[in-house]
């Protein structure tokens, strides 16, 4: 049994290899073959890092996006 850490979304995934399947299989049956063994802290690290950005600005706030500017720019180009 191997055990391999990949990192998706901030996120180390620990899963441990049970089988190597003798050819292709589907996603529904890729759970037979390995386990996920990743803790629980990793998960609650997630949940605190998405509300801590959310806390620092919040959509529509601050510094204007682009697609926003643009619409000012159009807005004011209109009133002239």
């Amino acid at each position: 049994m191997d055990k391999i850490e990949v990192r998706k979304n901030q996120i180390n995934y620990t899963l441990t290899v049970n089988d190597i399947p003798p050819n292709r299989v589907g996603p529904k049956l890729v759970d037979i073959y390995r386990t996920d063994t990743t803790p629980k802290e990793q998960f609650k690290a997630q949940e605190l890092l998405k509300y801590s950005k959310d806390y620092y600005r919040k959509k529509g706030v601050g510094r204007p996006t682009k697609k926003d500017r643009r619409d000012i720019d159009d807005f004011n180009e209109e009133n002239e």
